[in-house]
C-alpha cells in the first residue's frame, strides 16, 4: 500500500506546497509589510472634499450639481478618490481633456497617504 504523509487534519501535503511557502515567506522578507492608507478624520476628509470640489468651482448645471452633492455626501478619501473620473468628465466637457487632466493629476498629492499608492495613478 502506497501512503503519502498527512497532515494533522488528514489530508495529503500537496506536493511543492513547501517550495511555494518558502517563496512567499522570502517575497514577504524582501518586500517588507505594505504601507497601510492612514485612518482618515473628519477634517482630512473635509480638505479633501474641499480640493476636489475646487477642481470643478467653474463648472455648471445639472452635472456639477450632482457631482457636488456625491462630494459632499462621500465619507472616505476612498469614495472620493472614486468620483475623480466625474470630475474629469465635466471638467472635459467644460474646457476640454488636458484641462480636465491636469487637474486631475493635481489631486494625486491631495490623495498621498490616504490611499494604497498603487491607486494613485495620474491620468496625463
Amino acid at each position: 500500500m502506497d501512503r503519502q504523509p498527512h497532515h494533522a487534519a488528514g489530508r495529503a501535503s500537496p506536493p511543492g506546497g513547501w517550495a511555494v511557502a518558502l517563496l512567499a515567506r522570502c517575497l514577504h522578507l524582501a518586500l517588507g509589510p505594505r504601507a497601510r492608507p492612514k485612518a482618515a478624520h473628519l477634517k482630512d476628509v473635509m480638505a479633501i472634499r474641499a480640493q476636489l470640489l475646487h477642481t470643478i468651482e467653474d463648472c455648471s448645471g445639472v452635472a456639477a450639481l450632482r457631482l457636488r452633492r456625491q462630494i459632499e455626501r462621500a465619507r472616505t478619501p476612498q469614495e472620493l478618490w472614486l468620483l475623480r473620473n466625474d470630475a474629469f468628465q465635466l471638467i472635459a466637457q467644460r474646457h476640454d481633456q488636458r484641462t480636465a487632466a491636469q487637474r486631475i493629476d493635481a489631486l494625486v498629492k491631495t490623495f498621498d497617504g490616504w490611499l494604497d499608492p498603487k491607486q494613485l495613478a495620474r491620468i496625463g
